[in-house]
């Protein structure tokens, strides 16, 4: 199985040094908040100098408060900072109460604003001039791209049927969050699918993530990972991908439960059609030795599924 973890610490010091011991302990990726030390994107470059194989991406960039060409010129500077391939840039419309709230913009047209910004970013990233006058994004972008070193994969956040669709022609995957196994293989994995195949392109990436505790109280790990997920319960996005899976609330699509059961959850994910596993590694316990012994548990049974 492919398995990436959540990426993230305090400091760029502290970053690299999770980098390093999710590669020496065989992960594939490490997924990176937009808010990961207020802008994830350098501690990533430096990650990545200072790794050799494990995949970074941004779970996921907010396209809104940054042009598609300004983002393209940032990818190009990571990868260059890296100096080899792995680093994925992951990107999403965000949510209404972000968009409008935090950054006074309008979120009239989210589905199209997204096919406008990949329909810039995705030729951008290929090294190809772009010529494009949208109603949301335009650029006349000659002689301003820097060329990339490196391919940089796009993943797009999508949920609804209009982003899957836009993510099957112009991106190469989904990356997910909160999506029940039931909603990835009846409602996202089909749309993406014929989307993609009807714009001729690769079967996509479906990097699909959930919160995980290993843990033989199931009452207790729902508690702990209910208050890690707090944020999403509110979220129109997030209510309805919850709903087609047949879960009520964030933490009862969270996996948890002892080995074989949560070992069972995972490869259900991919009988689903995921094509790897983004795991939020939640520890559980009331106490600090408590929380470290269910975290090395939780990575001690995920290491076991690697690939």
């Amino acid at each position: 199985m492919r398995i990436g973890l959540t990426g993230g610490a305090s400091t760029p010091d502290k970053i690299v040094k999770q980098a390093r011991q999710a590669e020496r302990d065989g992960f594939h990726a490490l997924w990176y908040a937009s808010v990961v030390t207020g802008d994830p994107l350098v501690a990533m470059a430096l990650a990545g100098r200072e790794t050799s194989r494990i995949e970074l991406g941004t779970a996921v960039l907010q396209t809104y408060p940054c042009h598609p060409l300004l983002q393209a010129n940032r990818a190009a500077s990571v990868v260059a900072t890296m100096g080899r391939p792995g680093f994925t840039l992951g990107l999403g419309p965000s949510h209404e109460s972000v968009v409008r709230d935090a950054y006074g913009m309008s979120y009239d047209h989210p589905g199209r604003s997204t096919e406008e910004y990949l329909t810039i970013l995705g030729p951008l990233l290929r090294g190809e001039d772009v010529d494009f006058q949208g109603q949301d994004w335009s650029t006349r972008s000659a002689g301003r791209m820097t060329p990339l070193t490196h391919p940089v994969p796009v993943l797009l956040a999508a949920l609804s049927p209009r982003l899957l669709r836009i993510a099957g022609e112009l991106a190469d995957g989904v990356v997910l969050w909160m999506a029940p196994p039931k909603a990835i293989e009846t409602h996202i994995v089909p749309r993406l699918s014929a989307a993609a195949s009807a714009a001729g392109r690769p079967a996509p990436r479906v990097v699909a993530g959930l919160p995980v505790a290993v843990h033989d109280d199931l009452a207790e790990a729902r508690e702990a990972t209910a208050a890690t997920a707090a944020g999403y319960a509110g979220m129109p996005n997030y209510q309805r991908i919850l709903a087609l899976g047949g879960a009520d609330t964030p933490s009862d699509a969270a996996i948890v439960g002892d080995e074989a059961s949560v070992r069972a959850q995972l490869e259900a994910l991919i009988s689903a059609g995921a094509t790897e596993v983004w795991v939020n590694i939640v520890p559980v316990g009331d106490t600090r030795e408590a929380r470290v012994a269910s975290l090395r548990r939780t990575t001690s049974l995920l290491q076991e599924l690697l690939d």
